[in-house]
């Protein structure tokens, strides 16, 4: 009986032994891609099994159930990182784990916020110190050419979102790869539009995205916000949005927004002008796209702020003036600057 469970163990033993031997020469098996590099949107909330998935249809990763088993022996499950990576080829599952973990010191990230405008991500470019400079001293325009945007408008054409680079790289790739991904969500999120949206491209549902993210202060009140913008497009009605004054406005605008700037004309000023602005007004994320091509159906025209991030809306102007005195009222009460 010893003799047998001695040889067992001999067998167990060498079973491991041999496993282990395969899955180490698997995890430092460099894979070459049929195009490079390649890159990645690693979703937030993604688990590892997904992950392997998404890599294995890529042709990033052989054998998904291998990387995946790799993955949680380290004990990267739980700490993959969401973000959009670009990776070389050659590539080992090994090292593919330590980008997605961070655990590559030579990796570095830069994050673009939902509502930034152009101005805002090229101000965090050139503040990037693991960046390549190669934007400063560019007009917005040139940038822009260089991106393979053919108007030479920039804005709410970069992708919200984190981004793994190698130290050094050009902050001119890291935009390019922002671009495509921007290109890449609106055309999935344009091919899934309600038909009955009044948009006749893909630019106006960019456009009417950045309204909506700019006018939404908090993520429940999205759908509303784009289901009165769109009413108004409907009826041709002004959309009256602060935000595009104020985006307008440029430099000159100093936090403080006063009746005659609502009257001050400009190309973005859609209390003086019908329809939709000529451009975005900042980078909407995907939640905005989404919302802008596929709004509820409502009867709302109107809205207001409440002064805690929500808004109040309304169907006709009389609620409308009644929810304005009542939060602008309540409003100045809680600054202390009375009735």
């Amino acid at each position: 009986m010893r003799a047998r469970l001695k040889r067992l163990a001999l067998a167990l033993l060498g079973m491991a032994m041999l496993a282990g031997a395969a899955l180490y020469g698997y995890a430092t098996y460099q894979v070459r891609f049929v195009s490079a590099p390649l890159t990645y949107d690693l979703k937030f909330g993604a688990n590892l099994r997904t992950v392997a998935r998404e890599l294995a249809a890529m042709g990033v990763v052989k054998q998904p159930l291998l990387f995946e088993i790799l993955g949680r022996l380290r004990g990267d499950a739980p700490n993959i990182k969401a973000g959009n990576y670009e990776f070389e080829s050659p590539l080992s599952p090994l090292a593919l784990l330590r980008k997605m973990t961070r655990g590559d010191a030579s990796q570095a990230a830069v994050r673009f916020i939902e509502g930034w405008t152009f101005r805002q991500v090229r101000q965090a470019l050139d503040v990037h110190g693991a960046l390549a400079h190669d934007t400063r001293g560019l007009s917005d325009e040139a940038i822009a050419h260089k991106l393979g945007i053919a108007d030479g408008r920039p804005e709410g054409w970069i992708y919200p979102e984190s981004y793994h680079f190698v130290r050094g790289t050009s902050d001119l790739a890291v935009l390019r790869r922002a671009h495509r991904l921007m290109q890449k969500q609106l055309r999935l999120q344009w091919d899934q539009r309600n038909a009955a949206v009044p948009l006749n491209s893909p630019y106006e549902a960019l456009i009417l995205a950045s309204l909506v993210e700019k006018e939404t202060g908090k993520a429940a009140d999205r759908p509303l916000v784009s289901s009165v913008l769109v009413n108004r497009l409907r009826l041709g009605m002004k959309l009256q949005t602060d935000p595009t004054v104020i985006y307008g406005m440029g430099m000159s605008y100093n936090g403080n927004l006063r009746r005659r700037d609502l009257q001050t004309d400009t190309p973005w000023n859609t209390y003086t002008r019908p329809g939709l602005p000529p451009t975005p007004i900042a980078m909407p994320g995907l939640a905005a796209l989404q919302a802008a091509l596929n709004p509820p159906a409502s009867s709302l025209l109107y809205f207001v702020a409440r002064g805690d991030g929500s808004s109040q809306f309304s169907q006709s102007l009389d609620e409308h003036n009644a929810a304005v005195t009542r939060y602008i009222r309540a409003n100045r009460n809680a600054a202390g600057k009375g009735p």
